[in-house]
């Protein structure tokens, strides 16, 4: 009785290989050298102790490593890290920008640091854009231009509290040991528990986590109906999309 062999059919006959995007890896290598050059710019002319205790240097060191892997695997054609990360790189990069705009560097803030911030010259001025506004707009970009849609899931939103609730546990902890004559005891205003006490700082924290939270699902709910970016580096040859012969 004759029986058929089976032939193996390679993989990339079936399924298209991925294609190298080098405008991603570009667009990205640059984002994640400009959060590079802030957090070196920021060690070298401060204490890396203290600059290591911000949720900006937090976020920006976030953005480093996930557009830099990114950009890598842009290149190398290898597929996207999971969007858990990058979805959570751009929330957090997404407060910072927020947070300094909105809060920190507004007059009418109750928690305005307008003044100090006008005082930035130099090299440590270059920081202050890069960290808080060039990485900010440089990870939307990438999210809405050069990702993918669809890849976000609701449950999301309620994982990514984990990296702002580690860092008020961190804030809180490190505030509490280091000496009340510090100047940075309190890396931001609306954390400092000597003003605000517990209570006031707890509330300002639920206050920003559900900002956290409400902005993560504003990014899950514009992943999911956004269209797919038009660029040359989704598209389908079209060789491919004859099919197989």
């Amino acid at each position: 009785m004759f029986t058929p062999r089976t032939v193996a059919v390679p993989a990339s006959a079936v399924v298209p290989a991925a294609r190298r995007r080098p405008r991603a890896a570009a667009f990205r290598g640059l984002i994640a050298l400009a959060a590079a050059t802030g957090l070196v710019i920021e060690c070298v002319h401060g204490s890396v102790l203290v600059v290591l205790s911000f949720f900006t240097i937090w976020s920006n060191i976030l953005i480093a490593v996930v557009l830099g892997l990114g950009a890598v695997r842009a290149w190398t054609r290898r597929p996207p890290l999971p969007a858990l990360w990058t979805g959570g790189a751009l929330l957090c990069i997404s407060v910072v920008g927020l947070v300094f705009h909105l809060v920190l560097d507004n007059e009418a803030s109750e928690f305005n640091q307008a003044a100090e911030i006008a005082r930035l010259t130099g090299a440590k001025a270059v920081a202050n854009q890069l960290l808080h506004t060039v990485t900010p707009i440089g990870a939307a970009l990438d999210f809405l231009l050069l990702t993918a849609p669809g890849a976000l899931r609701w449950r999301h939103a309620a994982q990514w509290l984990a990296a702002p609730g580690l860092y008020f546990a961190f804030a809180l902890v490190r505030g509490a040991l280091i000496s009340p004559d510090a100047p940075t005891r309190y890396t931001y205003p609306f954390l400092d528990v000597t003003v605000h006490g517990y209570a006031g700082v707890l509330t300002n924290a639920v206050v920003l986590g559900a900002a956290f939270f409400a902005l993560g699902l504003a990014i899950v709910g514009l992943d999911r109906i956004r269209p797919a970016p038009r660029s040359p580096e989704y598209r389908i040859s079209s060789e491919r999309a004859r099919g197989l012969k």
